[in-house]
């Protein structure tokens, strides 16, 4: 079950269960969001890398993992000067992820690299426990 922390205005939050389910439930709740806010036009790709990143979570820690929207205006959000649209993926392992190249006839290795092309920023920080993969993407238009 989705556990929702926060969801005001231009932010939304979850928490959710380590559990196969998770990728599903997650990519539900932020289409569901992005609907909501009227970004349509940066559902499919969001879906996209948040699914990449809560898989990774998945495959490596153990708790829950959060994921949070943060809508940020061309006044007061972004470092690029427009308005963007801010997603973390966190989980308690501290390790950072690490991209890396994958061959043709791998089966994994491409979600940080997915993320990086998609992307106009991404990054990771420490937290208390465990760790955030961001990323922004321009919002068109705005």
């Amino acid at each position: 079950m989705i556990g929702v922390i926060d969801t005001d205005g231009e932010c939304a939050e979850w928490a959710f269960p380590a559990e196969p389910g998770a990728v599903r439930t997650a990519r539900h709740a932020v289409r569901g969001a992005l609907s909501s806010w009227g970004l349509d036009s940066v559902g499919d790709v969001t879906v996209l890398l948040v699914s990449e990143l809560v898989t990774n979570s998945l495959r490596y820690a153990s708790g829950p993992i959060g994921v949070r929207l943060v809508r940020q205006d061309s006044a007061s959000g972004s470092p690029t000067g427009g308005a963007a649209l801010l997603v973390e993926v966190s989980d308690p392992l501290p390790d950072p992820p690490r991209e890396r190249v994958a061959t043709p006839d791998d089966e994994g290795g491409r979600g940080l690299h997915l993320v990086s092309v998609s992307a106009q920023r991404w990054g990771t920080r420490h937290g208390k426990s465990g760790k955030t993969v961001w990323f922004e993407l321009a919002l068109p238009g705005e």
